[in-house]
C-alpha cells in the first residue's frame, strides 16, 4: 500500500547543494546561448524570424545533448 506521509529526509545538504548548482548550471548552459543569438541576430539584421529560428534551433539541440552535459557537469562538481 502507498503511504504518502512517508518522507524522506535522509538526504545530506551537499547532495542538495550539488543538485541546486547542477540545476542553475543546465539552466544557464539552456537559455543564454539561444537568447544571445536570438538577440544578436534581431539587433544585427532586424529579422525577428530568421533569429527566432536559430535560437529555437540551437535550445533544442542543447536539450538533446541535456544528459551528456548533465553527467559532464555533475562529474565536475563531484
Amino acid at each position: 500500500m502507498f503511504n504518502p506521509s512517508k518522507k524522506k529526509t535522509d538526504v545530506s545538504a551537499e547532495v542538495l547543494v550539488n543538485t541546486i548548482w547542477v540545476s542553475s548550471f543546465l539552466a544557464m548552459i539552456f537559455t543564454l546561448p539561444p537568447l544571445g543569438l536570438f538577440l544578436g541576430i534581431y539587433f544585427m539584421t532586424g529579422e525577428l524570424v530568421i533569429g527566432a529560428v536559430i535560437g529555437f534551433g540551437v535550445h533544442f539541440v542543447t536539450l538533446a545533448f541535456s544528459g551528456r552535459i548533465s553527467k559532464a557537469i555533475t562529474k565536475i562538481m563531484s
